[in-house]
């Protein structure tokens, strides 16, 4: 069982490392911490999935409309894939994911002893995650999601799982995961580590026993008792996206294109120029609120909305289309109840409440393409 002990600045460590979801990992967590009597137990939880797995209705909060508004829907899609993904693996083993969390909460609680949270924010890890991948990286991300919703796994015992606390596989999956998407791994992992060793220093007490995935120990150690400014990496950075820039310039170029047609070429020509523009926009923005499994009257708004809202730096397609989603099929209580259960594309195209967030998704990304699209076909009937 991966236990390290070190003794750092005066403060007496013991890391406990677990895969989240064996058997074998509550009972070792219950064991240490009834043997080491620390003063306090640290666990890798943040405030939010902390919340979650004590009351399991945090998703009953969502504000869907906020999050489509603040554009927020491949944050939250990506958040309810991984719990789905961990999920179902809790469930071939007979388990709840982070069982072994609970359980030291628990005992320290019953045991008068301090609990610290360990983990930075899911939100801003996530947010950080996808900030860093270039446009690549992200096409692979949601390449493999989508194969992996469509593919049928094999069942994982819990011996199969219990292997995967082995160091030697480990290191072999993040090496293999660093090759492929290196931004994803540095923040996923390497940032966490730095993060929760801070936090492990600053945990209250002179014994502390901290419970994190077997993947991070080596990580960790690297950094206990190191001089580690965790400032930059706690929050979301604002970057210059050339992406925000274009959203102003698209509507100057188009106004200009068309102002030009109107002075060479007339009226008539203009509005062909407009009507190309429509429909290039319109239809893509359509199709992808179909590919959403949207309604009718969804599709007809992303139709109709995207060449406007293409023109617009503040506005989106995918935010008329998904308002249209919520009034024709809003969203049920079971819905969110559901979302702990989704599995496969197929499952959340037809959850009420992922499915308007894969319309507002799939509206805007059409919309997108529309306009790279529409561009060069003016400028060719311009030439």
């Amino acid at each position: 069982m991966p236990v390290e002990r070190l003794t750092l600045g005066g403060k007496e460590i013991v890391l406990v490392g677990t895969a989240h979801i064996g058997k074998k990992s509550v009972e070792m967590v219950r064991q240490t911490i009834e043997l080491e009597k620390p003063e306090c137990v640290a666990v890798e939880l943040d405030r939010q999935r902390f919340v979650q797995l004590k009351s399991g209705e945090k998703w009953l909060e969502t504000d869907l409309s906020r999050i489509v508004k603040e554009d927020k829907t491949y944050l939250f899609l990506i958040n309810v894939l991984l719990s789905s993904m961990q999920k179902k693996l809790g469930k071939e083993l007979g388990m709840t994911p982070g069982t072994e969390m609970l359980e030291a909460i628990k005992l320290a609680e019953s045991n008068g002893i301090r609990v610290s949270l360990l983990d930075r924010d899911i939100r801003v890890t996530l947010k950080r995650a996808l900030d860093e991948m270039g446009l690549v990286e992200k096409a692979r991300l949601l390449f493999e999601i989508v194969i992996s919703s469509f593919q049928k796994h094999e069942a994982l015992d819990e011996k199969a799982i219990e292997k995967l606390k082995e160091k030697d596989t480990l290191n072999a999956l993040l090496a293999e995961l660093s090759e492929k998407m290196p931004s994803v791994k540095r923040v996923l992992v390497d940032e966490r580590d730095m993060f929760i060793a801070d936090r492990v220093m600053k945990s209250p007490g002179k014994k502390i026993l901290a419970v994190v995935g077997a993947g991070h120990i080596e990580g960790i150690k690297k950094y206990l008792g190191k001089e580690i400014d965790v400032s930059k990496i706690s929050r979301v950075q604002k970057k210059r996206n050339i992406l925000r820039f274009a959203k102003y310039l698209v509507p100057v170029l188009v106004a200009a294109l068309l102002g030009y047609g109107l002075y060479s070429k007339g009226l008539g020509a203009t509005l062909e120029l407009f009507l190309l523009w429509f429909l290039i926009n319109g239809v893509l923005s359509a199709l992808g609120a179909l590919a959403a499994r949207a309604h009718p009257f969804s599709i007809a708004t992303a139709f109709l909305a995207a060449p406007f809202t293409s023109l617009h730096p503040a506005l989106a397609a995918g935010w008329f289309a998904a308002a249209m989603e919520m009034k024709m099929r809003g969203p049920k209580v079971r819905d969110f109840q559901e979302l702990k259960t989704l599995e496969s594309y197929g499952d959340f195209s037809r959850n009420r409440v992922t499915r308007v967030l894969l319309v507002a998704a799939y509206s805007n990304l059409g919309s997108t393409i529309g306009t790279i699209i529409a561009l060069p076909c003016i400028l060719s009937l311009l030439g």
